[in-house]
């Protein structure tokens, strides 16, 4: 029976009514709900309402839900709707409004501390994670070279050569505590440089020869029997410091920033703005630097050792049970963002141990999660599904050669429900291969790709478990498909609908022959002509991302479109249309134009992430809905400053929202690029 059930009724029913909407918001693609219990959201019923292209489950009780560019409309339409009005939520006289405010503070108080604490997490550490993929690659390099006998990375004595390619990836492993303290200080909205100066303190050549009595008095060494290690204690001011290496350490600028911050505002407070500029950066150095020195690093190592050690505790005891157990809870840890906790772990053994056993059974995970995506690609090639195929083909190509596993999470895999039973048992397959061979153990900080399997050691029981992990999910999927009977007929008939597949034998002539007279009558634009190649230009100045690295994992695995990201490069950022078209979207906010160009393409520019909070603060705004654009023709000035001390990245993704009407969407564009230069290749 047909059901008079609008979409906006649906996607209000779906969350729980009004009384469970603690706030509604939305951006230029996605409506952005905070709920009072998230928990009675059910993902797949929402995915199967008209117009809903994803829904994607955020920590605490946040849930998104992807739209597209009529997410405007959407929105306007579920807050028109009469339960959206009145009396919904009000009680003991309080209007509607006063319900939600108390609501909202209430769920704050609830969920805000740990959701601030994973977004604090992973905002410092995913900036990074390009160089520690790019030096994991050196390091591979070398495990070749050592393997077929050109080197030994273990020599007393190394040739320049050898050493100079030692320092390329060192840099990075090395100053990490310095770079972690940088982005740790900009999410936290404090001068980045301030928090870099204090982690700093602790690497220099001073600090460091502060262990050589030889060199500094007042320093007494004892030798650590468990470790091997001398420890140093100094005696400074009177008072004892432990001297550590801090070198690779990530706890310790975690730490450290989470502490300097408040202080940090609190000087900005008390202190004339006149004075900020000199007396904000000196009390904060002559505060924390001690702080840092005698408490706060010790505390890091610390607590590093101590997880570390846990955890190297259970992989000796029960390394069969430590080798399952971290590629069947990583799925599950990854959407949510809960795995950069462990990420952090494995830098600090790393930093302790000199290797780290962590990263060899999240392998598995990894390649599980690939091989449930080459399933998927597969019954997409074999259905002629186009769609799908594109999502995947993007996805496994991120997965198998960058060791990026959202695109294939968030694009496929949370989609159907089907998947994550069968890829968990290539999870742990894979980890069980792991845990029978004795555990397999890293060097360094790696993206577990193709291109770092020498990163691991035994390099051969590596390989074997990552493979019965791929071939696993691959081959269950693949045999049982990774839809529902019900989630195949609509797949088909979607296809059909599109031209993808072959029409049904229940279609008749004269049904068929209307469709080819409607083809007929309707002539196509021009990038939609068969065959035909369009080239879109870059709308703005910086330099080329790849989608699949942009920070937002609905961008990232092409949920809203392929395309491409951008980093800015001007202080005044100057965005234009890439060609004639007419704007449908243009938010007051400034951050997102959609824009439907005269070629039949259809374009999203979203300037920054999650700008929409900043209520289009920093953002003039050059043109509205309903306008008609030329070529180079400016859309917004955006004030980088003002993004920046919001604490919003500046990544623009540009997207082709009507992906699914071409062949393929391939970015053509690297390293700088100016306003009109060639970016995207899009064929239909």
């Amino acid at each position: 029976m047909a059901t008079t059930t609008s979409a906006p009724e649906a996607i209000l029913e779906a969350v729980g009514g009004p009384e469970n909407i603690v706030n509604l918001s939305h951006c230029a693609t996605r409506l952005r709900f905070e709920l009072q219990d998230a928990s009675v959201v059910d993902k797949a019923t929402v995915e199967k309402i008209p117009g809903v292209m994803g829904a994607v489950p955020q920590a605490g009780d946040r849930y998104q839900i992807i739209i597209g560019g009529a997410v405007q409309g959407v929105y306007d339409e579920i807050m028109n709707l009469p339960a959206m009005k009145g009396g919904a939520g009000s009680k003991s006289g309080q209007s509607n409004a006063d319900v939600k405010a108390a609501a909202r503070a209430k769920a704050r108080g609830k969920n805000a501390f740990v959701d601030a604490f994973f977004e604090y997490l992973s905002d410092s550490f995913r900036p990074l994670l390009p160089v520690l993929l790019g030096t994991s690659l050196i390091i591979a390099g070398e495990a070749v070279a050592e393997a077929l006998g050109f080197i030994d990375t273990r020599a007393d004595v190394k040739p320049a050569s050898l050493a100079f390619v030692d320092a390329m990836y060192r840099s990075v492993f090395y100053f990490l505590p310095i770079m972690v303290a940088y982005n740790a200080s900009k999410k936290l909205r404090i001068d980045p440089w301030v928090g870099t100066a204090v982690m700093a303190a602790l690497i220099t050549p001073n600090f460091i020869y502060m262990s050589d009595p030889e060199r500094t008095t007042g320093v007494t060494c004892t030798v650590n029997e468990t470790l091997g290690t001398d420890l140093c204690t100094a005696t400074v001011f009177g008072l004892p410091m432990q001297l550590n290496d801090y070198g690779g350490q990530v706890f310790t600028p975690l730490i450290m920033v989470a502490i300097l911050a408040p202080i940090y505002k609190g000087l900005t407070r008390i202190i004339s703005p006149n004075l900020q500029m000199v007396f904000v950066p000196f009390l904060s150095f002559v505060i924390m630097m001690p702080i840092t020195a005698f408490l706060l690093g010790p505390l890091g190592i610390w607590l590093g050792t101590a997880l570390g050690s846990a955890l190297a505790w259970l992989n000796n005891t029960a390394p069969i049970v430590f080798a399952i157990i971290i590629p069947l809870l990583y799925p599950f840890l990854v959407p949510l963002g809960l795995h950069w906790p462990l990420n952090a772990l494995m830098l600090a053994n790393i930093d302790s141990l000199g290797y780290d056993f962590i990263q060899g059974p999240m392998g598995a995970w990894n390649f599980a999660c690939f091989g449930a995506t080459a399933a998927v690609l597969a019954i997409s090639i074999r259905e002629k599904d186009k769609e799908m195929r594109q999502t995947a083909s993007g996805a496994l190509a991120a997965g198998l050669f960058g060791g990026i596993s959202e695109p294939s999470l968030y694009g496929i895999h949370l989609r159907f429900k089907r998947i994550y039973p069968r890829m968990l048992v290539g999870c742990a397959v894979g980890g069980l291969i792991v845990g029978l061979g004795g555990g397999v153990d890293a060097r360094t900080f790696a993206f577990t790709s193709l291109l770092t399997i020498p990163v691991f050691s035994p390099m051969a029981l590596y390989a074997i478990a990552i493979a019965a992990a791929f071939f696993t999910s691959f081959i269950i999927l693949f045999i049982s498909d990774y839809r529902t009977a019900e989630e195949k007929a609509e797949a088909r008939a979607a296809a059909a609908a599109e031209g993808f597949v072959e029409a049904s034998p229940e279609e008749t002539a004269a049904d068929l022959a209307l469709e080819e007279a409607a083809k007929a009558a309707a002539a196509p634009k021009p990038a939609l002509v068969a065959g035909a190649v369009t080239e879109l230009v870059s709308p703005v100045r910086g330099t080329v991302v790849p989608l699949a690295e942009v920070a937002d994992p609905v961008f990232a695995g092409g949920a809203v479109g392929q395309g491409a990201g951008i980093e800015p490069s001007e202080q005044q950022i100057v965005v234009v249309a890439p060609a004639a078209g007419t704007v449908v979207v243009a938010p007051d906010s400034g951050h997102a134009y959609g824009i439907n160009l005269d070629s039949g393409v259809e374009v999203l520019i979203h300037v920054g992430l999650d700008t929409v909070e900043m209520e289009g603060k920093g953002f003039e705004v050059l043109v509205k809905q309903g306008d008609r654009v030329e070529a180079g023709q400016e859309l917004v000035r955006v004030d980088r400053a003002v993004v920046e001390q919001a604490g919003h990245p500046l990544t623009t993704p540009i997207l082709i929202t009507n992906t699914a009407a071409f062949a393929s969407v391939e970015t053509i564009a690297s390293g700088e690029v100016a306003p009109g230069d060639p970016l995207l290749r899009i064929t239909a």
